[in-house]
């Protein structure tokens, strides 16, 4: 089982809305996934990100693979 730190769309049309999970890769992007760790939300100036930094480093440390996204908000907020 790959597993990935990835991106949930949410939000209205043209209103994007995230939220950072992690879930199988053989699963659609906002389909089932295995735990929540963070939001993003960038509507808002400055965009909005949180996330739970111990859940995301044990998730790492277990073999899930962030993808380009997720690893540049991780690294903008020190979680990486």
């Amino acid at each position: 089982m790959a597993v990935k730190i990835r991106l949930r769309r949410m939000g209205a049309k043209k209103a994007p809305f995230y939220r950072i999970v992690v879930a199988d890769s053989r699963y659609p992007r906002d389909g089932r996934f295995i735990e929540e760790i963070g939001y993003y939300d960038p509507t808002k100036n400055p965009s909005v990100v949180k996330v739970d930094a111990e859940k995301a480093k044990k998730w790492i440390s277990n073999g899930a693979q962030p993808t380009d996204t997720v690893k540049a908000i991780f690294k903008s907020n020190n979680v990486l």
